[in-house]
């Protein structure tokens, strides 16, 4: 979302491609305009120029271009999805406490989920909170050492901000603590007669920090439900790219490529353990609204104080029926048949 002056925001910013993609689209029926009167010009001198092409004929195709030229611009705007107007509301806030872990450590640069297992991770994290809709969510990303990146919240918004930002050059230090993951996450989930999840988005690979453990403490101690998503192959695995200048790279330990596999025996061990579920993802999609309905089933929701909710009403519909009412007049405008008919012989007297 952009917000712009005077309540008004673009909602679609994947629209701003289109944008993009218009302004040479406009500059070249520009070029080509100029480009038809250039050559009309250069047929014959001015004289002859009005009798076999008539100057009506250049402004008419000047317009017909200015015209197809809004036209698109104002489609290309109604794709961002233009807000404004609206009003507020109280809205009840009810649901879940949600923790997001999600794993920054080097092999999730792994490219056996196209084009990453961290970009699948963050799109996966994306669809599951969209699906959960007035459930509070937080963020925690972990590698060699876990941090708090987004506490709970109701504004999804700003999760999905926080949740863009990850990579692995963020990382204090490398590796993969997963039980210290487990149990920071733990510690942001404090509300009680709530249910709370914490999902587990990872490789599962970990440097002995007792995951297992971890999530068996949270899960009896703290009646917290631990689901955990493997992304990434299991059978196969993959290299771990490093950047280089002159070329990719593959991360090297004594002189050999490190292969990286989804651990799948120790995810399912966390979720059993931590009262949850396991998500075979692996390098494919998956349906993160049935894992977003399924790690609410059975726990209890709480009512919150109402809160205040604006809404702003769409306006691309004028965009597009403005469009619309260019394009029919630039129809109108087809160009006129300029031909001069020959005038008629005259008879020798």
């Amino acid at each position: 979302m952009i917000a712009l002056a005077d309540g008004l925001e673009l909602s679609n910013t994947n629209g701003l491609w289109w944008l993009v993609a218009v302004i040479p689209a406009i500059a070249l029926l520009v070029w080509l305009t100029a480009w038809r009167r250039r050559a009309r010009r250069a047929l014959a001198d001015a004289g002859l120029l009005e009798q076999i092409a008539p100057r009506v004929l250049g402004a008419r195709n000047g317009l017909r271009a200015g015209l197809l030229s809004v036209a698109l611009g104002l489609l290309a705007v109604a794709l961002l999805d233009p807000r404004a107007g609206g009003g507020t509301e109280k809205v009840e806030q009810s649901g879940i406490d949600v923790m997001v872990v999600i794993d920054v450590s080097r092999s999730m640069l792994a490219e056996d989920a196209q084009p990453d297992r961290l970009t699948h991770a963050k799109q996966f994290a994306a669809d599951i909170v969209d699906a959960l809709g007035s459930d509070r969510v937080g963020l925690v990303e972990f590698a060699g050492v876990p941090a708090l990146r987004s506490p709970l919240t109701f504004n999804h918004r700003t999760f999905l901000s926080q949740l863009e930002t990850l990579s692995p050059q963020a990382t204090i230090r490398g590796g993969s603590m997963l039980g210290d993951a487990i149990r920071l996450a733990a510690s942001s989930l404090t509300a009680a007669d709530v249910g709370k999840v914490i999902v587990i988005l990872t490789d599962g690979e970990d440097m002995a920090s007792e995951p297992v453990e971890a999530a068996a403490t949270v899960a009896k101690e703290r009646n917290i439900r631990i689901v955990t998503i493997g992304i990434g192959d299991k059978n196969e695995g993959a290299r771990i790219p490093i950047d280089a200048r002159d070329g990719k790279r593959y991360l090297m330990h004594e002189g050999q490529e490190v292969w990286t596999k989804m651990d799948p025996t120790l995810l399912k061990q966390i979720a059993q353990s931590g009262d949850g579920f396991f998500v075979d993802a692996g390098v494919g999609q998956a349906d993160m609204a049935q894992v977003a309905a399924l790690l609410r089933t059975g726990l209890a929701t709480k009512a919150r104080e109402k809160a205040d909710v604006t809404t702003k009403d769409p306006q691309f519909q004028w965009l597009a029926l403005l469009a619309l009412a260019a394009l029919l007049l630039e129809c109108t405008l087809a160009p006129r048949n300029t031909s001069v008919s020959p005038s008629p012989r005259r008879e020798n007297a």
